[in-house]
């Protein structure tokens, strides 16, 4: 596996989001196209998946692998990115070196929240999500 250089820029922190408990704001202004993060993950199986959904960390992991059978835990700050149906960040999954990479699709300004879409890697998407359908 090659090497993977993981990051994450020293103006990204986690704050205090309205209704949403914690977040990832910018303390600088960031231009569109900008990677962010690039974060490991921690790769688990279908069976492990099943036994995680039963817990709190079930908000927090990805569908992972090309089938979603399995699932990813993220490092560095990817699972505290909240969800919005047209966000300012997308989201790449890298199954060969267990990354996911976040890159800015709009201009950010210094201070905003960072989103993305949970139903969408790329961006934009109307499609609900779980904890909506409550």
């Amino acid at each position: 596996m090659p090497y993977i250089y993981v990051m994450i820029l020293p103006f990204l922190t986690i704050a205090s989001s309205s209704n949403r408990g914690r977040g990832v704001f910018t303390t600088e202004n960031i231009s569109k196209g900008t990677v962010i993060e690039i974060a490991p993950v921690i790769e688990l199986n279908a069976a492990e998946r099943e036994h995680l959904e039963k817990t709190l960390l079930y908000d927090y992991i990805f569908e992972w692998g090309e089938d979603h059978k399995g699932a990813a835990v993220a490092l560095g700050y990817v699972s505290i990115y909240n969800h919005v149906s047209d966000p300012n960040c997308a989201y790449q999954m890298d199954f060969e070196n267990q990354t996911i990479t976040i890159t800015t699709i709009k201009d950010i300004q210094k201070g905003q929240e960072l989103f993305i879409n949970y139903m969408n890697p790329e961006g934009a998407s109307d499609k609900a999500v779980w904890f909506d359908t409550f």
